[in-house]
């Protein structure tokens, strides 16, 4: 296997600069720069120099012998001053080295994954981490990156191969006066695990979290979108015009709103019909845009928005304007009168559905092996044959094995490998 090295700090320049090397050449790359190799897990101060003696860098320099390491391998960190030359200087030195090579997105942590040292659902949560702009993702990305997500599927993982054993001593020694049948108990014990992983699947997903929670402005041309759309991202990111259809695309940004993480969506006035083929474009986008939303807003003309939207009545200084009887909220992005009120009810609305600090909170992916795990369960308890039975059992470990990462297809893992930076 090739011996692979990144930076792993932020872009130069910087204070420090820490350059990462693992494999079986992380050893020789450490004595090549430095003459020796360290004691391991301690920082040492070393003068680092190229194949030609020239020095590069007093830095500091870690090594972290395989098993016990971040990756599973031999690793190497060499603590460089952050200067764009400085790092220039040393990634051409190790670059020299025979079988050592710069890394691709995500290459470290793949190796953590495949040298068993994290599984798949700490590398999502890792992933996550690395991505998170408020308190609340990074909490919750934290507790996926600790093993919050892997600790409940081992349990369950667990159970279900307690359940296995007893099908398959009622299989094996069915003739045996000691094992006569399945316990009374089994299916009390299967209901029980399909349950809460029913419970799992109602529970908030990560999506909204991860993504933002969607917030799609929709009414009819001048309605004030756009404007509202600005006032909440707090700067110009939309046109604004009086003249009607001005937005013909959508328009996607995310903002944190008092910590909570939202993508506002902006989209073309909604109207029955236009003789403009880029503005008919605009309006089927849009109407995609609300059946996809968490939330719609709705500014248009009361009780002609979709089900479950908000009535909001958002040009209320505008005069002449038709005022909404029942609005949710009554609010003027112009002068900015209600809408600290409406930040602080989409504040509480998505707080509401999206998964608090500690919960268990499923992604896409592993949503759909549980639910795959649950919907096996659930035939299970049907079966009255034991041989059916114990192949149900085996489905649902399988579907648990592959949430963990412990059987997954090269494109599952090419797919969140790739979030990842160079050198992570």
């Amino acid at each position: 296997m090739d011996s692979i090295f990144a930076l792993s700090s932020g872009a130069p320049p910087a204070g420090i600069a820490v350059i990462r090397v693992t494999g079986p050449a992380a050893g020789q790359a450490l004595e090549q720069l430095t003459g020796h190799i360290p004691p391991a897990r301690k920082a040492t101060r070393a003068w680092l120099v190229d194949n030609t003696g020239e020095r590069l860098d007093d830095a500091l320099v870690l090594w972290f012998p395989g098993p016990h390491s971040v990756t599973g391998e031999d690793m190497a960190e060499f603590h460089l001053h952050g200067g764009r030359a400085v790092i220039a200087a040393v990634e051409a030195a190790l670059a020299a080295l025979p079988g050592l090579r710069k890394a691709e997105a995500g290459e470290f942590t793949r190796r953590a994954f495949a040298n068993g040292r994290i599984d798949l659902a700490e590398a999502e949560g890792l992933a996550d981490l690395l991505s998170a702009e408020t308190q609340l993702q990074r909490r919750a990305a934290m507790a996926g990156a600790g093993g919050l997500i892997s600790r409940a599927v081992e349990g369950w993982r667990e159970r279900l191969l307690g359940l296995s054993a007893q099908v398959e001593a009622s299989l094996d020694f069915a003739d045996e006066d000691d094992v006569a049948g399945l316990p009374a108990t089994f299916a009390l014990a299967l209901g029980q695990l399909a349950g809460e992983l029913q419970a799992a699947l109602l529970a908030p997903s990560a999506e909204p979290l991860r993504e933002g929670f969607r917030v799609a402005l929709a009414g009819p041309p001048n309605a004030g979108k756009s404007t509202l759309f600005n006032a909440l991202l707090e700067y110009e990111a939309a046109i604004t015009a009086e003249i009607a259809g001005t937005t013909r695309d959508v328009l996607v940004r995310p903002v944190a709103i008092g910590g909570v993480p939202f993508s506002l969506v902006d989209m073309a006035g909604l109207r029955d019909s236009s003789s403009d083929a880029i503005e008919s474009i605009g309006i089927d986008r849009a109407h995609g845009e609300i059946a996809r939303a968490d939330l719609v807003l709705w500014l248009g003309a009361e009780g002609q928005g979709p089900d479950g939207a908000w009535e909001i009545e958002a040009q209320c200084d505008r005069a002449g304007r038709v005022p909404k009887q029942n609005p949710r909220l009554r609010l003027s992005a112009v002068t900015g009168e209600g809408l600290h009120g409406l930040k602080q009810a989409l504040i509480e609305h998505a707080c509401s559905h999206l998964p608090a600090p500690g919960d268990l909170a499923l992604n896409r992916r592993q949503r759909d092996l549980v639910d795959m795990a649950g919907a096996t369960l659930a035939g299970a308890d049907m079966q009255a044959d034991p041989l059916i039975l114990a192949e149900h059992l085996r489905s649902a470990r399988l579907a648990f094995d592959r949430l963990l990462g412990r059987t997954s297809t090269e494109d599952v893992l090419d797919a969140l490998f790739g979030r990842f930076c160079i050198g992570k």
